[in-house]
């Protein structure tokens, strides 16, 4: 498989037409910067976010996993959440480590977890990581090792360089490039 510019293209508007999500991904990816960046944000939304990255797959994570990931969420209380989200935004953006570190202090944020908050909160600037995205990258040679469990800031890190270098050279935006992976990774299934 290679990834080119149409291809990117092609795959990114499949995933338009047929991921049941976009709709409400697209609503949020216009609404949750803003108010993520500005503290205009409720519990729900930052709920969201947790429970579109388990569910996004549409049954792919096990029942038990889920809800156990999403329950663990809840444990925190919200001034908790606030003074970590308000913290994250204080961080440089640039130093994804600091942003990443101190939302995986919260309960039930994985490194994958963080990075579906930092990609609502500035998806210009981060991208959402998860087995199904790295898989895609891997398959077109971007990513050598396996999708690693858990993942680690570091590979975060790589992650996301990779996915910048890819959308410099697609000519795309990397909520773009996350649609068209998503699609070719489960194209290679």
């Amino acid at each position: 498989m290679e990834l080119t510019p149409s291809t990117v293209r092609e795959q990114a508007a499949d995933y338009r037409e047929h991921e049941p999500l976009y709709p409400v991904e697209q609503e949020q990816l216009e609404t949750l910067p803003g108010a993520l960046e500005s503290g205009a944000y409720g519990w729900r939304d930052l709920e969201w976010v947790v429970r579109w990255y388990y569910r996004r797959s549409l049954g792919d994570v096990p029942n038990a996993e889920r809800r156990a990931g999403e329950a663990a969420f809840r444990r925190n209380d919200f001034e908790t959440v606030q003074t970590t989200l308000e913290a994250v935004v204080a961080t440089d953006p640039d130093d994804v480590a600091g942003r990443l570190e101190r939302l995986t202090a919260l309960e039930g944020v994985d490194v994958p977890i963080g990075s579906a908050v930092l990609f609502f909160l500035d998806p210009k600037r981060y991208v959402v990581v998860g087995e199904r995205e790295w898989q895609a990258l891997n398959e077109v040679g971007d990513l050598k090792d396996a999708y690693p469990e858990p993942p680690t800031v570091s590979d975060y890190e790589r992650y996301l360089t990779q996915c910048r270098t890819r959308c410099v050279d697609l000519e795309c935006d990397l909520w773009m490039l996350y649609r068209a992976l998503w699609r070719l990774a489960a194209v290679n299934v």
